[in-house]
């Protein structure tokens, strides 16, 4: 399939804004997920990293859901006519705590829109920045890359795995049933039917199970390291991913704790020892 980079220019710089109430029914329920002892929320309490995601949900009519369960492309993000959609990875800048209870605004734009031609065939890529304010101004910041390409032809070869560092210095082991799967999905009210639908993720799209969602896996991977590390203030936080996560195997969430300079790397592990997830925390004592 051939794409033109120069058709979805004018989606560059598109920008959007929404307001939401960081309700506590959400984080309660997050924290059940988690099989965190805290379920029980209160007003002002910080909200844990990555727990946005729970909020500024898109509640897309039905009519305007996709095959594979997303919104339909065309609106805010651009129209690339690629079936599989993937979270390639996001950077974060932590300022300041999110506090239950309170409001706040996510201003959205779309910072560039690539076309590449990778080993599986065309890729494209499209970045958003994030930014959520309170009553003070901006409290975090993503830029989230997304990655659109192409179902995998039968001459397409298998994809190339990266083995996982062995100096952890903590795992711990997630055995992602379809049950932890769902519940994520519906929190996070992600129709995306990779994580849910095991006939439509082998069968259309060629998986051989359900697919981990990459924004759990990150959300794993800076839980476990505050576990760790519970006076350590996270003010950075990166994630790439480099390997689907099936649900088909334990796996294993890794990471050394933070060094002098107060930096820490963090991994998922599969059941066969690839590299799946790398990330980066930076902070303070």
């Amino acid at each position: 399939m051939e794409i033109n980079s120069g058709d979805y220019e004018k989606w560059i710089g598109k920008s959007e804004s929404t307001t939401d109430e960081l309700t506590l029914s959400p984080l309660n329920a997050m924290a059940a997920t988690m099989d965190k002892n805290l379920t029980n929320f209160q007003p002002g309490d910080k909200i844990p990293e990555l727990w946005h995601w729970l909020f500024f949900l898109e509640p897309a009519p039905q009519a305007k859901i996709a095959k594979d369960g997303h919104p339909k492309r065309g609106e805010f993000l651009p129209p690339i006519p690629l079936p599989r959609r993937m979270w390639a990875g996001s950077r974060f800048d932590f300022i300041r705590p999110l506090k239950a209870g309170e409001r706040v605004e996510r201003n959205s734009i779309i910072k560039n829109v690539e076309i590449k031609e990778g080993r599986s065939g065309v890729l494209a890529f499209v970045s958003v920045l994030h930014e959520i304010s309170d009553d003070t101004g901006i409290a975090l910041s993503e830029e989230h890359n997304i990655v659109y390409r192409d179902n995998p032809s039968s001459k397409s070869s298998s994809p190339s795995t990266k083995k996982a560092p062995n100096n952890s210095d903590y795992s711990r082991y997630i055995t992602p049933d379809p049950v932890f799967l769902f519940r994520y999905s519906a929190l996070t009210f992600n129709g995306h039917r990779i994580h849910y639908d095991r006939e439509y993720v082998t069968k259309e799209e060629g998986y051989p199970g359900l697919i981990v969602h990459g924004p759990l896996l990150a959300t794993l991977l800076i839980d476990s390291f505050a576990e760790q590390q519970p006076k350590f203030k996270i003010t950075k936080f990166n994630f790439k991913a480099i390997h689907p996560v099936f649900d088909l195997h334990p796996f294993k969430v890794c990471g050394l704790n933070a060094n002098l300079e107060n930096k820490a790397s963090l991994w998922i592990e599969d059941h066969k020892g690839n590299l799946c997830m790398q990330s980066e925390i930076f902070g303070e004592e």
